[in-house]
């Protein structure tokens, strides 16, 4: 069996932000055993997996993405949709665009302290358009 849903996740401000049981609310009925793939239709927003219990490491994530990437750099072409646009796409290819989540007993097989993660890298980005695949 292989069920696909389209959705949005509500806009959000830039960082990094716990979207698990938003995510889970738009799936269709889980099997038993499976796969789940998520996959975010954006090049300015990422999804990731990290700690889902102490939201220090959401802020601690933003500013280490921050130092990574700075904005108005004197070598950035790409420029015309704000000072945070380039950084966007750079941050958004290192962590990347899709997920790949086990099944297990009906539900998301995640471990104690992960949760699912977007990742707004732009100070406005809107809904983001997420595609989820149930394999199972």
């Amino acid at each position: 069996m292989i069920e696909q849903v389209e959705f949005s996740l509500k806009p959000r401000p830039r960082g990094f932000h716990l979207v698990t049981q938003e995510v889970v609310s738009h799936l269709p009925a889980l099997p038993e055993k499976g796969l789940l793939h998520l996959f975010i239709k954006h090049t300015s927003c990422a999804l990731s997996i990290n700690e889902n219990y102490d939201p220090s490491v959401r802020s601690d994530m933003e500013r280490i993405y921050n130092n990574l990437v700075k904005e108005n750099q004197a070598y950035y072409t790409h420029v015309d949709e704000g000072a945070d646009d380039m950084p966007s796409h750079a941050k958004c290819s290192l962590t990347g665009v899709s997920l790949s989540i086990p099944i297990t007993g009906g539900r998301l097989n995640l471990g104690t302290w992960q949760g699912i993660y977007l990742c707004e890298f732009r100070d406005y980005g809107g809904a983001r358009k997420v595609v989820a695949t149930v394999i199972g």
